[in-house]
């Protein structure tokens, strides 16, 4: 047990410290670990031999770099204990071999001469390396006379490289590589990433620059070149980012995730990440503990006077950021980052301090001078921008244009206040110097032009109808009225048969009749029914067989019709309008119609009209979501209260890609009536029975569909 009296125990507590760190290790909750490395000849074979503390379950991934030439191995759930010193090696094609440990994986990097290929295998705990001679993989080009060295090189081609956004705070580049043998190099090149495939080509489809920055990631552009027998890929993030990559099979896949640093937090990574460290002590006073962990850390601690007391405790193998939290928390204390210093004190004097530096801000704010600043606006109206800015009451406001009123909110300080101008599009801002920056800032994202849509609708209405009918009319005359009266006088000739186009025309050629006769007379009369879609004359076709001897007549006439017609009506309304800006029009008629009311009988007016009312709102990826509302009337039936209206309308809202077509909705209108008539008994003989009725066969298809085609302009 320490008893702390002054620095020479402070001392002693480092060096204990130390000691303790040394014996167990900074990663001794590690499952399995690497012990050592080195290398060897086997001929004409390099050896590299990989000893671990227990066995490995399987022979680690390893991927090949073409240039610079290397091959890395991944060791998940492997720490490691070799010092992170290179272990070089002066002889063959392994330059050196370098080992680091990242979390829970630790990765070996061969470094080479030259590029070459690996065969491994595991013997116990022991996993061994043998890289293959250069020669045996190289390949000899055969030239011919008339090819050359540089044609008779194929490189294959780069499949495809495609970006997606893989969270809210990560973007993913995948790359299709034409096999799994292909070299990857990637390094950083400033504020970018550099990838780079060995020996293989790219397309000119593929040799491109994507701008992905919509898509709300910290990558904004990637862009693809060939250089040489290499291809090229620059990855410029923005931002506190972070990258990881990995490849499977034909796929690779580079990964970049923004980084979001928490300003008090003691270090950047999630959770606690600090460097592992053991404690114990017992009665060991704060003041000096947080010494030595000012020791152990790049931290510099500042200790408030305030802080005081005594604390026990054992800690092995915690990272040191917990620990210190943990120190905090028994003791009722906080800490505040400024940089690389920590500040501990008790909360309470912390939360007073903060509260103290809140007031004195206020302070000088109600103290500071006013400043006023002329703002001029682009596109935005000033007026519209004065809610959003606020103000308390202030400097009076010129003699015309908006003022913001006493207590609304906003960017503007009690005392500041804002007015504006609708004849120049002017703000006048006045306020502290702190707040007008703020307002700048602002007027600056949204005073900005708007995208235009423009927006086509189709109507489409397509009319199908067809009707068929058949009639008869079935009757005789008799002539022996004009005879005198006896029967069987005889005129001369023969039995007589006479066609004609009609009834009536049918009998008057037979030339057979007088002024007087009866020759209409019928007894089935049967006719047609005119169709509605056509006219109401229906054809028929008419004969007269004539007795001149038993002077009379027998008539039959059959009206027959069909009727086919197709129509096609297209209505095609365009529109254009800015982003979330509702838009109308329309075309058509006002019917008037007459409304009694207590003074008497007023006019009033109703619309007939095509109507495409809209509001567009683009979304960051580029598509388009849709407000719509399409009316399609039509001037009806007239009745004896007035005009009827045929109305056709959609209301609803769509996500549309832009520039693409989809079709809303539609309305399908089909009709059919049959209909027959005839002389009952008659009417159901067999072939005969046709002469005793008539039938009719009307079909009616309507059909309506509407399309939209939004277009955002420069794009």
């Amino acid at each position: 047990m320490y008893q702390p009296t002054g620095w020479p125990l402070v001392a002693r507590i480092r060096l204990f410290l130390w000691c303790v760190l040394a014996l167990t290790g900074i990663n001794a909750a590690a499952q399995n670990s690497i012990q050592s490395v080195s290398t060897s000849s086997q001929g004409s074979l390099e050896v590299v031999r990989v000893e671990t503390a227990a066995p490995l379950q399987a022979v680690p991934e390893g991927f090949i770099v073409q240039s610079p030439a290397r091959i890395a191995f991944d060791f998940p759930e492997v720490a490691s204990n070799v010092p992170r010193q290179a272990l070089t090696s002066s002889k063959g094609n392994l330059r050196s071999v370098n080992v680091v440990q990242a979390g829970n994986r630790s990765r070996m990097v061969l470094n080479l001469q030259q590029s070459t290929n690996y065969d491994a295998k595991i013997e116990g705990n022991v996993l061994f390396l043998y890289l293959q001679p250069v020669t045996a993989t190289a390949v000899p080009v055969k030239e011919s006379p008339l090819v050359t060295a540089q044609e008779a090189v194929q490189l294959p081609f780069i499949k495809d490289i495609d970006f997606r956004k893989a969270s809210e705070l990560a973007g993913r580049v995948i790359v299709t590589l034409p096999n799994s043998q292909v070299g990857v190099d990637i390094k950083q090149q400033g504020k970018a990433l550099l990838v780079q495939f060995s020996g293989v080509a790219l397309p000119e489809g593929l040799r491109r620059r994507l701008d992905v920055a919509d898509f709300g990631t910290p990558i904004q552009f990637v862009r693809s070149t060939q250089s040489g027998q290499n291809v090229q890929l620059l990855i410029e993030p923005k931002g506190n980012w972070e990258h990881s990559a990995y490849q499977s099979d034909t796929q690779f896949v580079l990964e970049v995730t923004e980084l979001k640093v928490d300003p008090n937090k003691l270090t950047e990574k999630p959770g606690y990440s600090g460097e592992k460290l053991s404690l114990n002590f017992q009665n060991i006073e704060i003041r000096s503990l947080l010494q030595v962990i000012a020791d152990f850390t790049s931290f510099n601690i500042v200790t408030s006077e305030s802080v005081s007391g005594a604390v026990t405790l054992r800690l092995k193998d915690v990272p040191w950021d917990q620990a210190l939290d943990i120190i905090l928390q028994a003791k009722g204390l906080g800490v505040r980052k400024a940089g690389n210093v920590l500040w501990v004190a008790p909360k309470d004097e912390l939360i007073a301090k903060e509260k103290q530096e809140l007031e004195a801000k206020v302070n000088v704010e109600s103290l500071e001078p006013l400043k006023t600043q002329v703002f001029q606006l682009k596109f935005a109206k000033a007026a519209d921008v004065v809610p959003r800015l606020g103000g308390g009451q202030g400097a009076a406001a010129p003699a015309q244009g908006a003022q913001a009123g006493a207590g609304s909110t906003g960017l503007l300080s009690v005392r500041g206040s804002v007015s504006a101008d609708p004849r120049t599009n002017q703000l006048f801002v006045t306020d502290i110097p702190s707040r007008l920056t703020a307002v700048q800032a602002l007027l600056e994202r949204i005073d900005v032009g708007v995208q235009q849509v423009v927006i086509e609708a189709r109507i489409v209405e397509a009319n199908d109808s067809f009707g068929r009918t058949l009639g008869v009319r079935l009757g005789g005359a008799d002539l022996r009225g004009l005879r005198g009266g006896d029967a069987g006088f005889a005129v001369g000739g023969g039995n007589r048969l006479t066609f004609g186009s009609s009834y009536s025309a049918a009998q008057n050629s037979t030339g057979y009749y007088g002024s007087d006769a009866t020759l209409d007379s019928s007894f089935v009369n049967l006719p047609a029914k005119s169709l509605s879609s056509t006219s109401t004359v229906v054809p028929s076709f008419a004969m007269t067989l004539f007795n001149p001897m038993a002077n009379r007549l027998l008539n039959l006439e059959i009206q027959a019709m069909e009727a086919e017609g197709k129509g096609t009506v297209v209505s095609s309304p365009r529109l254009m309008t800015a982003d979330q800006v509702k838009a109308l029009i329309e075309q058509g008629t006002d019917i008037p119609y007459v409304v009694a009311t207590r003074d008497g009988n007023t006019l009033a007016f109703k619309k007939a009209v095509l109507k495409l009312e809209v509001t567009p709102q683009i979304t960051p990826d580029g598509q388009i979501i849709l407000d719509l509302e399409i009316n399609k009337d039509s001037v009806g039936e007239r009745l004896p209260q007035g005009v009827a209206i045929n109305t056709k309308a959609i209301k609803t809202q769509a996500i549309v890609d832009n520039g693409g077509t989809i079709m809303l909705g539609g309305i399908f209108e089909s009709s059919e009536i049959r209909s027959e008539n005839k002389v009952p008994l008659l009417g159901d003989l067999p072939y005969v029975g046709n002469l005793f009725k008539n039938r009719s066969v009307e079909t009616d298809r309507k059909e309506m569909l509407v399309f939209i085609t939004p277009r955002i302009l420069g794009k």
